[in-house]
Parts: structure tokens; sequence; C-alpha cells
């Protein structure tokens, strides 16, 4: 059975946007850009929201873009054919190698588990990945901590009432001062 992962940078103060929706901080060097690169080779399927999946479109028709360097040729190249699910009540179509879901995610998180294949189910957008915790569909949770403080906007954790232990699997820091936690949730 596939396990279900969320990935994504976050500010100290535990923000995956500021206030202001920026979220420039996050721009990985070379060394955190790699890293993302060999770990999305262990997705089989990225389930995400909207707004996530609108900030992605870009990667759709990145790789047309002569200027690209080889990591985000690479990383294009490994995108692009993810398949992808996206939940959204207001789109009406997606592009590339997505679906439209507007069901339940605890039944599609279901469904994507029990498929047959390579890779895990990874979440992205923290609105989604939070109805993904409440209903404690999310397996690991991988955090790459940027060094600033944004003072607040969306945070990376969900904010409801329930304790979750997890155990810690991985560390790991890199030159800019960026420091990757990998956990599972202990059950």
């Amino acid at each position: 059975m596939r396990k279900v992962t969320f990935s994504m940078s976050v500010s100290l103060d535990g923000y995956i946007v500021g206030p202001d929706g920026d979220f420039d901080w996050t721009g990985p060097d070379e060394e955190v850009f790699r890293f993302w690169i060999d770990d999305i080779r262990g997705v089989g399927v990225h389930v995400m929201g909207r707004r996530l999946y609108e900030t992605m479109l870009y990667w759709e028709t990145a790789d047309e873009d002569p200027s690209l360097d080889a990591p985000t040729r690479e990383w294009t190249a490994l995108w692009k054919p993810l398949p992808k699910v996206v939940f959204s009540r207001t789109l009406s179509s997606v592009e590339g190698n997505a679906r439209l879901v507007s069901g339940g995610l605890a039944e599609e998180i279901g469904r994507l588990r029990a498929e047959p294949g390579e890779g895990e189910v990874a979440i992205g957008g923290a609105t989604l990945a939070a109805e993904a915790a409440a209903s404690d569909l999310i397996d690991e949770y991988r955090v790459m901590v940027c060094p600033v403080l944004v003072g607040g906007g969306i945070p990376f954790f969900p904010r409801h009432e329930r304790r979750v232990d997890l155990e810690l699997l991985e560390t790991r820091t890199f030159g800019a001062n960026v420091v990757y936690l990998r956990y599972r949730v202990a059950r």
C-alpha cells in the first residue's frame, strides 16, 4: 500500500507563504533544488488543491524555454508526466497529466493508496494537507525549514485540536542554512 506524504518548504515560524502571499524566500539554491529533483522521483501521483495546481502550471510548458538550465529541465521532465489529481470546486478543467476531482479526499486517497504501482501519494498545498491531516491520512511529513521568520500567512501544519506524535526519520542541513526534517506519524 502506498504511503501518503506532505512535503513543502516552510519558514522557521511555520508558514508556507507569508501574510502578503509571498513565498520567494523558499526559492531553493542548487543543493536544495537537487534534493527536490531526487525527491520527486519517489512520487507516483501528486494530489493538490487549486492554488498549488495553478502555481505549478508553469512547469507544464517550462521545457519550451530554451534558456532553462539542466537541473530545471530535469525537474520539468519529471514533473510534467507525473500523474496529478486536482481538488477544486471552482475549476472546470485541468491541463497536462492531471485530472479534476470534486469528491471526497479520504475516498480518493484510499483509492490511490490501493492502486498498484510505484511511488508515494504526495499531497501538496496546506489547505488540502490540513484536511488530510484531520482525517489521519498522512503517513509522513517532510519539512524544508527556511531561515526566515515571515510573521504570518498560511501555516504548514493545520491548526486543529489534535495531538499527533511523530518519529524522526531523517535530518539534513544544506549549505544555505536550510534544514530538512522527515517525520513518520507514530501509529
